[in-house]
């Protein structure tokens, strides 16, 4: 690998790894935690798509359509599961930054996902970029300082009846470290829209 496509397929192979690990945490016992993973694993996977070097696949640039509306159903989901509670708006907006992305993608001159990924692309709206930025490194300051075992919250820790019988797929870290990988990527890609 050579130059600027070494990023790139460091990106898809984390997005790949993170969706497959959230297509595992779906067998899940808890309903919600079920959703939660699928939404994660859809994100994950449409990531590592977007981040494949054009040299090596340039979809046509429908794809690019076809995903943005994926995303935007992703995203109506999210937005009816928001209802139940404020943690599903982290999916809304990363939904949201995928639809911009697959929308600036598909706009291109040059529809390949290498386009963006290396600065060759058109540039969307900076001000949207700058936003879906800062909330992405907000983000990932935020839960990663919750990844810290000293500032788990009480109660949450190792221990009790919820850790003994929660299985792997059900560690409520490591959901988090799947969403902390995805924002990850998400400041990777951005900046070059």
């Amino acid at each position: 690998m050579h130059g600027p496509a070494s990023p790139a397929w460091l990106l898809v192979a984390l997005c790949a790894a993170t969706g497959a690990y959230c297509l595992l945490r779906m067998r899940s016992g808890v309903e919600d935690q079920r959703r939660a993973a699928g939404g994660d694993a859809v994100m994950g996977f449409g990531m590592a798509a977007m981040a494949v070097p054009a040299a090596v696949f340039t979809p046509p640039a429908w794809a690019w359509a076809g995903g943005a509306v994926v995303f935007g159903a992703a995203g109506l989901r999210g937005l009816w599961a928001a209802r139940a509670g404020r943690r599903h708006l982290h999916h809304l907006v990363e939904a949201g930054a995928m639809v911009y992305m697959a929308a600036v993608m598909a706009a291109s001159p040059a529809a390949g996902s290498a386009a963006h990924v290396h600065g060759h692309g058109t540039s969307g709206p900076p001000v949207l970029t700058g936003a879906l930025l800062l909330y992405f490194a907000g983000y990932v300051l935020l839960t990663g300082v919750r990844l810290i075992p000293g500032v788990a919250v009480a109660g949450g820790g190792a221990g009790g009846d919820g850790a003994a019988t929660a299985g792997w797929g059900d560690r409520p870290e490591l959901a988090r470290a799947c969403r902390l990988a995805m924002a990850i990527g998400m400041l990777a890609m951005l900046p070059a829209m």
